[in-house]
């Protein structure tokens, strides 16, 4: 909102009102009003979630300081929300289609998440909302996302035809039909199958290629191929963040982490010059996702003054399904999602170790009478709590392997 306001008066020659358009300026306001937001709000509303007694339930599974845990007031996601958004609305252009769908993946996973919180608060029932009513929502979530790549004029690539060069002298010339280079040296915006993966020369890989036993119809349902990857990556970042979100401050501090990494990613491939430097794709109208992932990373560090050790609130799937599901769909965005296994190694290995320890506990109660266990307790930050490590050292070194992660993320991108 604020954006328009000030487009508007950069056109009066109001003095100051072209910072605005720099995309490092309003994200530099993002990150820090998010931040400020979470502060002002956090402490009211978890009072406010203490008075209606609004506190999570635990199971005494014999961890140190768990039933210590008992009554901190959850549903906490509501300060991550809400310090999203209204940077979000005040900064970002708001008829950017990335960020449109940024907004909506934010409000309908948080809501589908704050209807599994009130079901275990007030229901009583631990089991929350069923989970075939959440597959549907990230399935629905998934067909927008994936009709909107195919039918948005925004979300094309760039071809690399055009040097930076060509792409200033384009924008100086009077009249660019007399600027000084040839007409082939002039870029296409095209819509493309391509995605980013490592290792590879070119970076690049289609998702036609997974259907183009269909030979010329590819091109026209390779959209149905992005709706399942989108579901996949919703499904599997959200429970990865859900499963995490078991020690005070995991979670949040991981999702800054990743969040911050992100940035960066759409920083570079929303920049002509550095794009082709790193010879990846451009993706224009991308950069204004910068502001939004800057508002993310405030507003997760915002939640994380109260959410670190000892808690003083619990996110709850409020917070933990809308904070997977976002970082999913942000890296399909900038068609970097092939690099969520490293970059969003936590959740993945935290994700592992419950399936291993449930499949080996199936697999030898079948074979020898009795179930037998790989690791101590599942998920991974409960084993290492039962082998006797403070939950803050473990957080810390969680914190230390994620940044560790996000670098070498980063790397993959000179790295073929």
């Amino acid at each position: 909102m604020l954006y328009y306001l000030f487009k508007y008066l950069d056109k009066l020659d109001f003095p100051g009102a072209r910072m605005f358009q720099y995309i490092s300026f309003r994200s530099s306001l993002a990150i820090i009003t998010s931040l400020l937001i979470g502060l002002f709000i956090g402490r009211r509303i978890i009072d406010y979630l203490r008075y209606k007694q609004i506190g999570e339930t635990v199971r005494d599974l014999g961890l140190e300081g768990q039933m210590q845990k008992k009554g901190t007031p959850t549903m906490g996601g509501i300060i991550i929300l809400i310090s999203l958004l209204v940077p979000t609305l005040l900064f970002c252009d708001l008829k950017n289609v990335y960020v449109i769908l940024m907004i909506i993946t934010t409000v309908w996973l948080g809501l589908i998440g704050f209807v599994d919180d009130y079901i275990k608060v007030f229901k009583k029932d631990k089991q929350g909302l069923q989970g075939k009513f959440k597959v549907l929502g990230q399935i629905t979530l998934g067909i927008i996302v994936g009709l909107t790549f195919y039918f948005s004029p925004q979300t094309v690539v760039r071809e690399k035809t055009a040097t930076p060069a060509v792409h200033l002298q384009m924008r100086n010339a009077v009249n660019p039909n007399e600027a000084m280079f040839k007409p082939t040296n002039i870029a296409r915006d095209y819509k493309t199958t391509s995605t980013t993966i490592p290792f590879v020369k070119n970076h690049e890989f289609r998702y036609s290629r997974l259907i183009g036993f269909m030979g010329q119809y590819a091109k026209d349902w390779y959209w149905l191929v992005m709706v399942v990857v989108i579901i996949v990556i919703v499904t599997a970042v959200s429970n990865g963040a859900n499963i995490t979100d078991g020690l005070d401050g995991l979670a949040s501090g991981t999702s800054a982490i990743i969040g911050t990494t992100l940035g960066i990613l759409a920083y570079v491939s929303g920049n002509l010059i550095y794009a082709n430097y790193l010879n990846i794709m451009y993706l224009p109208n991308t950069g204004e996702l910068v502001v939004f992932i800057s508002a993310f990373i405030g507003a997760t560090v915002g939640f994380l003054w109260y959410n670190t050790y000892p808690a003083q609130v619990f996110m709850g799937d409020t917070g933990s399904l809308a904070l997977g599901g976002i970082i999913g769909v942000f890296a399909i965005l900038i068609r970097k999602e092939l690099l969520i296994p490293l970059l969003c190694g936590i959740f993945l290995a935290e994700n592992l170790s419950v399936m291993i320890q449930v499949a080996y506990f199936k697999y030898t109660k079948k074979k020898y009478g009795e179930g037998r266990r790989i690791f101590k307790m599942a998920p991974l930050h409960h084993h290492y709590q039962m082998k006797g490590y403070p939950e803050a050292k473990i957080v810390t070194r969680f914190w230390i392997i994620g940044i560790m992660l996000a670098i070498l993320t980063i790397v993959t991108l000179k790295i073929r």
